[in-house]
């Protein structure tokens, strides 16, 4: 759907707007949606959650506190509350810094690494719902999506 498109949503009435605070507020539903979708498919943790688990596989370490709140662009203390309810279901363990010892290192544990194969982290079913999510976008709108909200991400570093 192009913005013209999206103008033309039944009982959404834009107006005027400008296609910046449009896309704003779109990329925001989107994220509500898709919260929504996740939250429902993942019976034992959120999608808040999960995406912290993902985070944290994506470090080439077990990272910190600070290091994962930056790699998840969310506050300390959000992070540290998602990283509580996750240890409480027994899917993340924390372990003193080796070299610092008031620093803590976030690994996950067996049980987690079993919730992923068991949902299909990196298989079939991931990459059905991936596929349908991206279907009928092609690569250079892709390329220039990503490339638009890298750019954003970086002007709002600057603010």
């Amino acid at each position: 759907m192009n913005y013209d498109e999206a103008m033309k949503i039944e009982n959404v009435k834009f107006g005027d707007m400008p296609p910046q605070p449009f896309l704003l507020g779109l990329l925001s539903a989107f994220d509500n949606r898709y919260q929504a979708a996740a939250d429902a498919y993942f019976k034992e943790i959120t999608w808040k959650q999960f995406f912290a688990i993902i985070c944290i596989n994506l470090c080439k370490e077990p990272p910190t506190l600070n290091e994962l709140s930056d790699v998840m662009g969310s506050s300390h203390q959000n992070v540290k509350q998602i990283l509580l309810k996750l240890e409480k279901k027994g899917f993340i363990s924390t372990v003193p810094d080796e070299k610092d010892k008031r620093k803590q290192r976030v690994f996950v544990t067996d049980k987690c690494r079993e919730f992923l194969d068991k949902n299909d982290n990196n298989g079939m079913q991931s990459q059905y719902i991936i596929g349908c999510i991206f279907n009928g976008i092609d690569e250079k709108s892709l390329q220039i999506t990503i490339q638009t909200i890298m750019k954003m991400e970086r002007n709002l570093s600057e603010i």
